[in-house]
């Protein structure tokens, strides 16, 4: 489905991603693991249009994404949850979840549109609850939420979760984390990048570990969960519980 071919991404002189490859089959869960500054978010961006590369490329269903701007990408299907959520503080949650939409609504996808909200009130009651509520006044756990239902309202078939975990309760992780898994069993294709690396393995296919760049490790998750390098870099001090 997603295929990332030895690409190179620049933030100015500094040389963000060195000769990246990876791979995203259908209906997979892939987890990007790594420490701040890695290059993790520096690839969904490259991915969605967001930060330019400079040689490689990026194909999806054959596709090649790279030349494409945001908008053309996300009506190809593939959509970001970015880090920080990123809603529209005082736009309610009905609101914030119909701009999700919006190049839907061009189409006239009126009715698939309506399944879609449907689908994502179902996922989150506490979000129908809320509907008329200012987006800014939500709770965390609640904007991440939000954050995920409007980009399930672009009906995507590739999702990008950029930090989902970030800054959020252990009950309200465990909850999101669920949630993806769902996804995945719906239908949709998963590429989760994921501090909480134990966590992401866990629901994941297959991982990849970037460092300063580039990719040094990949694999089966379980055998990255029980690769000991991995274990003293990311499961934490406490890496040894099962």
């Amino acid at each position: 489905m997603l295929f990332i071919r030895q690409i190179n991404a620049f933030y100015g002189g500094i040389h963000a991603l060195k000769e990246v490859s990876l791979y995203v089959e259908d209906r997979e869960i892939v987890t990007l693991i790594g420490s701040n500054g890695a290059g993790k978010s520096t690839l969904l961006n490259c991915i969605s249009g967001v930060v330019p590369t400079r040689a490689g490329s990026i194909t999806f269903d054959n596709l090649e994404l790279t030349r494409l701007p945001t908008e053309k990408i996300v009506g190809k299907g593939v959509v970001q949850v970015p880090e920080g959520r990123q809603l529209f503080g005082p736009l309610s949650v009905l609101e914030n979840l119909e701009l999700g939409a919006y190049l839907r609504f061009s189409k006239g996808e009126k009715k698939e549109t309506e399944k879609n909200l449907y689908y994502v009130l179902n996922l989150f009651p506490i979000l129908k609850e809320r509907k008329n509520q200012s987006a800014g006044t939500l709770s965390g756990g609640e904007q991440q939420m939000l954050s995920i239902g409007r980009a399930i309202m672009s009906h995507p078939r590739l999702m990008l979760f950029d930090e989902p975990s970030l800054g959020l309760a252990p009950l309200i992780v465990i909850e999101i984390f669920d949630v993806i898994l769902k996804l995945k069993k719906d239908g949709t294709t998963i590429l989760l990048v994921e501090q909480n690396a134990r966590a992401a393995l866990k629901i994941a296919n297959r991982g990849y570990v970037i460092e300063t760049g580039r990719i040094i490790l990949e694999g089966e998750a379980r055998g990255l969960i029980e690769n000991e390098e991995v274990k003293k870099a990311y499961l934490g001090k406490n890496y040894r519980e099962k």
